[in-house]
Order: structure tokens, then sequence, then C-alpha cells
């Protein structure tokens, strides 16, 4: 099956307005719902050290933050693909709702059992993550095949209000009852989520097509495409690497005598960088190709990690999560775009179920990795890990492009 066709399968099912409101309240969403996962990175390493029975599971909860993610991908979207994802989408607002409430329990409760209901509050907080995600596709529903990458980009960028207000929302939140540290910032954590929901409520998407019950490709046929492999593999790299750095990030500047307003600020630029580029990344994506931006992607972050081994100042911490945001939004979104190329509408809502899985999942295991690495041998450490999946990724993805432009420029 031809790109051509794949793209032309999808039937323009919605109306300009339609586009246009959905397009807007996925935006606004994605800047609420993303105040979830900068609070959860902010507190996370920081509440774990405070709780954790041992300093080696300091990160523990941020891990199951992705755990979280990775095991609710396919659950979540087998309800979108049955029931539709406005049912997903608000379901994964009340898990939203449910990982703030439990981060306050947590929190007040102390000790060991405060540190495992805040795990299990985390794990919450990824499932609610696994639906915000899938904002970017459903932009992408009902709209012509030129300008979903487009759309896809524009939800993405609501992210950049996410890292304004997720960041500011701890350091405002974080001291107003001094006994426990973080606890309003929970409890704001679940007023967001639950007016997500509302915003979310008004989203109109086409009907889930109708599978064919014989005649369609299977998952593993789907799977085996190139174009397929390479967007689950810059884009489960991408995320996992600054996953990987990110988490260790903030506790790293802590262990170096930094404040938590320096650590929080350079959060909220590191989600800025992360999201602002998505104004243009589509347009990017148009005129130059996704794997292309994809390469750029993964050199920014190679950038990003050789910056942070310059120095352990506030100022290089901040520059190496300025280029990792920046590294995660060209790979991401150029992967992300890749994979809409690859599937029928009708196979649409499997494909990229799978593709996340294979994203969340590696992601997932980077980051048990992370924390221990860092108690153990130190933010540098880390930072060298990184290089050597981001090595392997650059040349593969390196030779698919060459091999793309030889085919290219074969005569017909």
């Amino acid at each position: 099956m031809t790109e051509t066709s794949l793209q032309g399968s999808a039937p323009l099912a919605l109306s300009a307005h339609e586009q246009r409101s959905n397009v807007w309240r996925l935006a606004i969403a994605q800047a609420l719902a993303g105040a979830n996962s900068v609070v959860v990175y902010a507190t996370g390493a920081i509440v774990g050290n405070t709780l954790a029975p041992s300093p080696v599971l300091a990160t523990l909860p941020l891990s199951i933050f992705v755990v979280g993610m990775a095991l609710c991908i396919l659950p979540m979207g087998a309800i979108a693909g049955r029931h539709g994802r406005s049912t997903a989408f608000l379901t994964g607002a009340g898990t939203g709702v449910l990982s703030g409430l439990l981060a306050m329990y947590a929190t007040f409760l102390g000790g060991v059992e405060g540190f495992w209901l805040f795990c299990l509050s985390t794990f919450f907080g990824g499932a609610y993550a696994a639906v915000v995600l899938t904002f970017r596709f459903a932009a992408a529903d009902g709209v012509a095949p030129g300008r979903k990458a487009q759309a896809l980009s524009m939800v993405m960028a609501g992210g950049v209000a996410a890292g304004v207000v997720g960041p500011q929302l701890v350091t405002w939140t974080m001291d107003l009852w001094p006994r426990y540290l973080f606890i309003v910032t929970f409890f704001a954590q679940a007023v967001v989520a639950l007016l997500a929901a509302f915003i979310l409520i008004g989203v109109r998407l086409p009907k889930p097509p109708v599978e064919p019950a014989s005649g369609g490709r299977s998952l593993g046929a789907i799977a085996r495409q190139p174009r397929f492999i390479a967007a689950a593999t810059c884009g489960a790299i991408s995320y996992t690497l600054m996953n990987f750095l990110m988490t260790a990030a903030p506790l790293a500047m802590h262990m170096h005598g930094h404040s938590t307003e320096s650590s929080n600020l350079g959060l909220q630029w590191h989600v800025i960088a992360m999201f602002g580029p998505s104004f243009f990344t589509g347009k990017w994506i148009a005129r130059f190709g996704a794997e292309r931006v994809m390469m750029v992607g993964l050199l920014l972050i190679g950038i990003s990690a050789a910056v942070g081994l310059m120095g352990v100042q506030v100022m290089h911490f901040w520059w190496t999560l300025i280029l990792l945001g920046l590294g995660w939004n060209f790979g991401f979104l150029g992967a992300s775009a890749l994979v809409l190329e690859c599937h029928t509408d009708a196979e649409k809502t499997r494909v990229q179920s799978l593709n996340d899985f294979i994203v969340f999942g590696l992601m997932a295991l980077g980051s048990f990795f992370s924390g221990g690495i860092l108690s153990a041998y130190g933010w540098s450490a880390v930072l060298w890990v990184s290089f050597a999946p981001l090595a392997i990724t650059v040349f593969a993805l390196a030779v698919l492009i060459l091999r793309k432009n030889a085919e290219s420029i074969q005569p017909v």
C-alpha cells in the first residue's frame, strides 16, 4: 500500500469550523494537562528523596510515572477504538484528578507508607499523560492529508503554556502549607485536570471507522514498514533520552547545591523549548521531510548532553535542559508525523497505540536506570550513558535518509 493511498484513505469528515475548534480545544487542554507532567517531574524526585526508605529509590516515583504511561497506552487505545477518543480523554482526565488527590494524601501521610502511595499517584499521573499524548493524533482526525502535520504541531504548541503554568504552579503553591511541602501543589494539579476535562467535552471528532473483518493488514505487517520502524525508533530514543536526562536534572541540581526555584525555572524553559517550536515544526516537516527534522532533533539532544558535561553551574543545567527540549520537539514530532503516513484511517488507533507503547515502554526501562546511575556515579555518568543509543539511532536514520534519496533519483 503506497503512501498516497494511505493518506487518501481518511475522509475529510469535519468542517473547517470543527477542525479549528478541535485544534484550539486540544491545544488548551494540552496546556492544562501538560502541567500534570511538569508538576510530577518538578516534585517527584524531591518528594521521593524525602519519603523513600533509601536514596536509591528517590526517582522511583518518576519511573512509576513512565510505567503508568506505558501500561495504559494500549487500554486507552482500546477505549478510544471502541467508544471514541472523547471517552478516552475524559477517562484520562479522571486519572489526572485522582493522581493529584492521592499525592496530596501521600504528602500528608508521610513516611514509607506515604512514599508507596505517592508512587501510586504518579502511576495514575502517567495514565493521564498517556491520554494527553494522543491529543496530537486526534488533531489530525478529519483533516486533509496535507494539513495533518500542521494540526498535530499546533496542538503540541499548547505545551508552551504548560511550560509556564506547571513550574509556576509549583513555585506559587509549594510553601503555602509549610508543614507539608507541595501538598497545595498537588491539590492544584487535581483542579487543573478537572478544568481540562471541561474543555475536552467540546471536542467533536469523527466516529471511529469499522475496520474490515478481512482484507486488512496485520499489525505485524504494518510494524515491519521501514517508515514505521524509523518513526517508532526515533520517537522512542528521543523521548527516552529526554526523560532520562530530565528525570535526573532536578535532583542533580539539588545535589550540587542549587535551589528548588532554580530547578523549577530550568524545567520551565525546558518545557517551553519542548513545545515552542511546534508553531513551525509542522511547516518544516512539510518542507524538508520528517526524517531530516528527526535527524536535527537527535543531534540537538547530543549537543545538550555535551553542554551538560562542561560544568555543574546553574547555566550548564539550564542550557542542557533547553537544548534537550528543542531536540525532543524535532525528534518526537517528526516521528509522530511519520507515523501518520503508515496507516489507513481504520488502522489508526491500533498503529498509533502500538507506536506509543513502543516509545513509552522503552522510556520506562530507561527511567529506572536514571536515578540509580545518578546516585551511584553522578550527573556526568548520566550524560555519558545517553550517547550510545543516540549514536546508533543517528546512524540508522542516516542510512534510511540516504536510501530514500537514492530511490528518489532513480529513473522511472
